[in-house]
């Protein structure tokens, strides 16, 4: 039965960084690094500085050409890598940037145009309003339950698309969305770019980002695809429900060891009013096994739309101060999967014509 299946049966029972500093390193002496649009970085005028991370700096910027307002991201590649690793590392991300341009989805963010200029590669993006949803992480800054169901529902689906034209972006988490919550904007960033931070990753030995919202294999320095993502937005939705992390430590060896062993906590426990479907989906979500885990964006987003669509107004609505039990409240814990079954115990058999 897929998980799809499964909650419908259960339902049914009730009705910034700063850029990282150092000597820069000459690129190696290559052809000139091929242009997804024909364009220069020349045809873009820069503006000012509107955001900085540990490889890149973006900037706003109008096409000369058109006077479209983008955004121009800047990666100091020199700063991170070995000259020996350059060409490769540079053909990687043209291909990346490349494969990312053919994304045409509403809620996934527009890639115009890449290459090099000065030892620096660049990657031209449509420009948005809004907040990342890093400000909607912590208790008191929490958005209203409906919104934050239709908002995993929304990234879902974005992700299932890219997924299905065999993108994996390897990298969502809070910072990489943006939401304009006035226009009801929603916009995955950063397709294209993961991949170079991960191959940095394999030359230094060390995890570049937030390793928080990682899938165990990815950590692992497995071979990942589209349900590394889900998982991410498995540890993303609990973060925006409960305002905590499902892993937290202070150490690294620590919090690695925990996110490959230790199964993440029910959402109930941190937020007792949430109901026991959606503490499911985000067990699914958050499996430590790729073949346990959703398998598809879209049948986790029909999911999440299920479990709105049974709770109550007053819930739905609610602004999400969280409310952990009282000591000894007894509800049943969720279960995860323990085998290639996926049998969960605590709920009676299906109805046969209700089986998938």
């Amino acid at each position: 039965m897929s998980a799809s299946g499964f909650l419908k049966r259960l339902l049914g029972r009730g009705a910034s960084d700063r850029d990282r500093t150092g000597a820069s390193s000459t690129l190696p002496t290559t052809q000139p690094l091929p242009r997804l649009a024909g364009v220069a970085l020349d045809d873009y005028e820069l503006g000012p500085e509107i955001g900085r991370g540990a490889m890149a700096v973006v900037n706003k910027a109008v096409d000369r050409r058109t006077g479209e307002t983008i955004a121009i991201k800047r990666l100091a590649l020199q700063r991170e890598f070995a000259p020996e690793d350059l060409i490769d590392v540079r053909d990687r991300f043209m291909r990346e940037a490349g494969a990312a341009r053919h994304l045409q989805h509403p809620d996934i963010l527009r890639v115009l145009d890449a290459g090099e200029s000065a030892g620096d590669t660049w990657i031209a993006m449509e420009y948005v309003v809004g907040q990342d949803l890093s400000h909607h992480t912590r208790p008191g800054q929490l958005l209203p339950l409906r919104e934050v169901l239709l908002l995993g529902a929304r990234l879902g689906r974005a992700l299932d698309y890219a997924h299905s034209h065999g993108v994996v972006h390897r990298d969502i988490k809070p910072a990489n969305v943006m939401l304009d919550r006035e226009s009801g904007s929603v916009k995955i960033m950063d397709f294209g770019i993961a991949r170079v931070a991960d191959s940095s990753r394999t030359r230094t030995g060390l995890v570049l980002g937030t390793p928080s919202y990682m899938s165990p294999e990815q950590l692992a320095g497995l071979q990942v695809d589209g349900r590394s993502d889900l998982y991410s937005l498995g540890a993303m939705l609990f973060q925006l429900l409960t305002g905590n992390l499902p892993h937290q430590t202070e150490s690294m060896a620590s919090l690695m060891h925990q996110i490959a062993n230790q199964p993440a906590p029910d959402v109930r426990r941190l937020r007792a009013e949430l109901p026991e479907s959606l503490a499911l989906v985000v067990a699914l979500s958050l499996e430590k096994r790729p073949e346990l885990r959703y398998q598809r964006g879209a049948t986790l987003a029909q999911d999440l739309e299920a479990v709105l669509g049974q709770i109550p107004a007053e819930l739905a609505n609610s602004t999400g101060a969280t409310t952990p039990p009282p000591a000894g409240q007894a509800f049943e814990e969720t279960l995860r999967l323990q085998s290639q079954a996926a049998v969960h115990n605590p709920f009676p058999p299906a109805d046969p014509a209700s089986k998938t």
